[in-house]
């Protein structure tokens, strides 16, 4: 493979017959070997580690919520059947039951294939179109195709429910990849987290199709609110009435989106994330103690609503609040980039999440847009941060 793609790299090289190309070219030979290219003199500096390597780290801390999502997903699905006795139809039913997987919620390797079927056409939907659009926009500017989508169409596959048609995948990963990267310039330009730009297209444009409870259980005639749904409505007596437990919510065996109901594979990810140093621990933390605090508040304040006794360790376990705070809030390009920056940047994603979540049912989420408004106020925190440092050190010089 290394000498196929030396042969054929006069072609696409500047003077080349297929120049106009050379993007393509260098998509494939970067994405199955290191990049040639290196730095060789000052003030740049050198290191061991390149973007592709960096983004390879997220999709390994991905892979616990990536698996999770496929057993999760079928065990819904099946568990709904055997409770509603719904006879299974589709193509996903025809080939489990050609492959000899029954629909057992008990059997592990069934569950498994049956999510894998959920969580694959939307990816691969995700991957397919937006991928495109980075093509395109690379061909166009003549610049090469950057790694970072393939993190982003993860996690934007992820943050959908399984039962999401096809076509709003698609249109989604498009909104998201063009307005909320691309027209700023392309990777590290954009001010806003990509993945989360598209869902909140979805969210608002189709609300039914991406948040009704006839979504998060992949079975057609069969619907069944999210522990956060039944929170909003009810509180932990709402939830412990649907037999959801704390353990349930934190290892996942809860309706949901694709890789946001387990906490523990969250945090797994968290850990390796924090120990490559590709994640910045101070903004993890600042979210949860963003959440704990405003929480503790709330729960200070008369009971007007049933969110306001909700303590913060069922705050940590609904929704997508873990995976917010450990893939989403943590995007290098569009958090914050200064130290203690980052500790305010935390804490506003924190408060805000429990604010949206307490103060307006209408989003019992509070997640993603906690962290889309964090993005808009992440420059101004650096700046602020910067300025004060700065004039820390006059006063000092003085």
């Amino acid at each position: 493979m290394r000498r196929l793609l030396d042969k054929i790299k006069p072609h696409f090289d500047k003077e080349g017959r297929l120049a106009n190309y050379h993007a393509l070219y260098e998509m494939v030979d970067t994405f199955l070997y290191t990049p040639a290219d290196t730095t060789r003199s000052a003030p740049h500096v050198r290191d061991a580690i390149d973007l592709k390597r960096l983004m390879g780290y997220v999709v390994v801390a991905l892979i616990p919520c990536i698996l999770w999502s496929w057993y999760n997903t079928g065990y819904q699905a099946n568990l709904a059947l055997q409770a509603s006795g719904i006879t299974p139809q589709g193509w996903r039913s025809d080939l489990l039951l050609w492959l000899g997987f029954g629909f057992d919620p008990d059997n592990i390797p069934a569950c498994s294939l049956h999510g894998l079927l959920y969580f694959l056409p939307i990816y691969l939907t995700t991957l397919a179109v937006g991928g495109c659009w980075e093509v395109l926009f690379a061909l166009v500017r003549k610049h090469e195709v950057n790694e970072g989508f393939l993190v982003t169409s993860m996690l934007f596959a992820l943050t959908l429910p399984p039962d999401m048609p096809l076509w709003m995948v698609a249109l989604g990963i498009s909104f998201g990849v063009v307005i909320g990267k691309e027209i700023f310039g392309g990777t590290g330009k954009n001010f806003l987290n990509p993945a989360l730009v598209g869902r909140a297209f979805l969210y608002f444009a189709y609300p039914v199709e991406i948040s009704g409870d006839s979504v998060w259980v992949a079975v057609d005639g069969y619907s069944r609110a999210t522990p956060l749904g039944l929170g909003a409505l009810g509180g932990l007596d709402a939830i412990g009435a649907d037999d959801y437990t704390w353990w349930h919510a934190f290892i996942g065996l809860i309706p949901g989106s694709l890789g946001e109901t387990s906490t523990l594979a969250c945090l797994l990810g968290a850990v390796f994330l924090i120990y490559t140093k590709v994640a910045s621990w101070r903004i993890i933390l600042g979210v949860f103690l963003g959440m704990l605090l405003t929480v503790q508040l709330f729960n200070m304040l008369p009971d007007s609503n049933p969110m306001m006794a909700m303590p913060w360790h069922w705050h940590l376990v609904l929704g997508g609040f873990a995976f917010g705070m450990v893939f989403m809030a943590t995007d290098p390009v569009s958090a914050a980039m200064t130290n203690a920056g980052r500790w305010v940047f935390g804490l506003l994603i924190g408060f805000m999440t429990v604010l949206i979540r307490v103060m307006n049912p209408a989003f019992p989420e509070g997640i993603m847009l906690a962290i889309l408004f964090a993005n808009i106020f992440a420059p101004l925190i650096d700046y602020v941060v910067i300025q004060l440092n700065i004039r820390r050190r006059l006063q000092r010089h003085d």
